[in-house]
């Protein structure tokens, strides 16, 4: 299809035009995380003309992310597909003239300068701050820009992170937020909220993909589409005394900030087990008698009441059922191994 029209309005937007339009079909952006926020922007950047994305999400579809998550449908969700894999699928389905690379995965300091070593921007679209820290970690070291996003209950923020220029997540937020957190498991979820902080996260995207970085937003923005709260905190330089963009301190780089992690919207943690390869056919042959078993080329889901292991290939699972981090890694010991 010409490039003229498919992207002929947005070529007719000023701030973008035919030049504009070129420079997006040559751009290379890694979205982290594919749940509600990444399937928006994940979305609209595809349909935008972006001609590379690369999507990384270690979870997979189930039914309580359709009413938010806009990639996904309920096969997706029978299937358990690994929401990175369902995402490039939609994607091809309506522009097959871009690149979409799914990445099963958790980001982490063992594979972070492979899954974000070739792209102009990073875009965040977790549910948890420690991978955020990573990111920024990452960030601030190779001077690539990111853009931090996220939404709970019906608020929603979002930040421009240019390393050397603005202030970076550490100068906001020196240390991650202490004791209770809310989440989407116990504030719920406005589908507008995510769709809100989604869309300025992909218009700030365009706006330093064409190269129009005299437009893009120097500050912390946050919304409240219930109470119709707004603000707005300065971030325009970096903190004089920031542990990162200024001391080059990288802790999560490092791994000295990485934990068990309990995902948003469910009762489940995460085993990681860095590559460890694990063949579907046989583990389920094992399972069979101490549970119910289904798998397809992508997981592996083990039921055994109260309790659900989703195992991926390289050997990471999530169990639900449990926020217990010794409760989960047992279960994961006795029936898959250790």
């Amino acid at each position: 299809m010409p490039l003229h029209d498919r992207y002929s309005r947005q070529i007719l937007f000023p701030g973008i035009g035919a030049a504009g339009q070129r420079k997006l079909s040559r751009a290379s952006v890694v979205i982290v995380g594919c749940g509600a926020t990444g399937a928006c922007v994940s979305s609209l950047l595809a349909r935008a003309g972006v001609g590379q994305l690369r999507i990384i999400d270690r979870d997979y579809v189930e039914a309580s992310n359709l009413q938010r998550q806009v990639l996904f449908d309920e096969a997706d969700a029978a299937e358990s597909l690994p929401k990175a894999v369902a995402a490039a699928r939609k994607i091809s389905a309506f522009n097959s003239e871009i690149s979409v690379h799914p990445e099963v995965a958790d980001l982490t300091p063992e594979n972070v300068d492979l899954l974000l070593g070739k792209s102009d921007l990073i875009l965040d679209a977790t549910d948890n701050f420690e991978t955020r820290y990573l990111i920024n970690d990452f960030a601030i070291q190779h001077g690539r820009p990111w853009i931090y996003a996220g939404a709970v209950g019906s608020y929603a923020v979002t930040m421009n992170v240019l390393p050397g220029d603005t202030a970076c997540l550490s100068c906001i937020f020196p240390a991650p937020p202490q004791g209770m957190v809310e989440t989407c498991d116990t504030a719920g979820i406005l589908n507008a909220a995510v769709n809100l902080v989604g869309s300025i996260q992909a218009a700030e995207a365009l706006k330093f993909l064409v190269g129009a970085t005299d437009k893009l937003r120097r500050s912390l923005l946050s919304f409240d589409l219930w109470t119709n709260d707004r603000a707005e905190v300065a971030a325009e330089k970096p903190r004089p005394d920031c542990p990162t963009c200024v001391k080059r301190e990288f802790p999560y780089l490092e791994g000295r900030g990485r934990t068990h992690i309990t995902l948003c919207g469910r009762n489940s943690v995460q085993i990681h087990e860095g590559q460890r390869a694990v063949d579907f056919k046989e583990m389920a042959t094992r399972l069979e008698a101490h549970g119910t078993v289904k798998h397809n080329t992508f997981v592996l889901k083990f039921w055994r009441d109260p309790y659900e292991l989703t195992l991926f290939p390289d050997g990471r699972a999530i169990v639900k059922g449990t926020s217990d981090t010794s409760v989960a890694r047992s279960l994961y010991a006795r029936f898959i191994g250790s």
